[in-house]
């Protein structure tokens, strides 16, 4: 997804666009892409809940964090985009304090579904989860001009325009059954 439609979906987020007042310098923007790109190869963040497996998804995470915090500690990272990785490190070890790996493999056996309260905790962690990287993976791009690929791309905030439009087919929908 081009970082000019990602830029129509964050409203109330102040950052610099290309152009305006501010042209990143092409290390920050390398900085921005690694990360990036590093995500968009990473499952966890998109695919269908029913598909993932605990084990994976906590293992898959534990790299997201120790790649984050590695960039983090590379140094001469934008505070802008710094504020990002930190937020999304942040999201990612809550996710992990949230799972309960081995409760989750007792309950999944040997089916692998999470059954119960601790699939309901999963599922919400990971959603979260996601939401959170989604609102920066977004602000990264815009203000660093930088596309999104799918489905990556499928975690970034909707488009608000898009809202109103499913708005009406739901109502058109629901009024066709009543």
């Amino acid at each position: 997804m081009r970082f000019s439609e990602i830029a129509s979906r964050l409203t109330g987020i102040s950052t610099p666009i290309f152009g305006v007042s501010w042209t990143p310098a092409q290390s920050d923007v390398d900085a921005v892409r690694r990360a990036l790109v590093f995500l968009e190869d990473r499952r966890v963040l998109y695919a269908p809940d029913e598909v993932e497996v605990p084990q994976h998804c906590v293992e898959s995470v534990l790299r997201i964090r120790g790649f984050l915090t590695e960039q983090l500690g590379r140094g001469g990272v934008p505070e802008d985009v710094a504020a990002s990785l930190r937020a999304m490190r942040a999201a990612a070890r809550k996710f992990l304090d949230a799972t309960d790996l081995e409760q989750l493999d007792r309950e999944a056996g040997w089916t692998g579904q999470i059954l119960g309260s601790a699939g309901w905790r999963f599922n919400q962690a990971l959603g979260e989860m996601r939401g959170v990287f989604g609102i920066h993976v977004a602000r990264l791009a815009v203000a660093y001009g930088i596309d999104v690929d799918e489905p990556l791309a499928s975690v970034l905030p909707l488009d608000p325009a898009a809202d109103e439009d499913d708005d009406d087919s739901m109502r058109a929908r629901w009024r066709r059954r009543a």
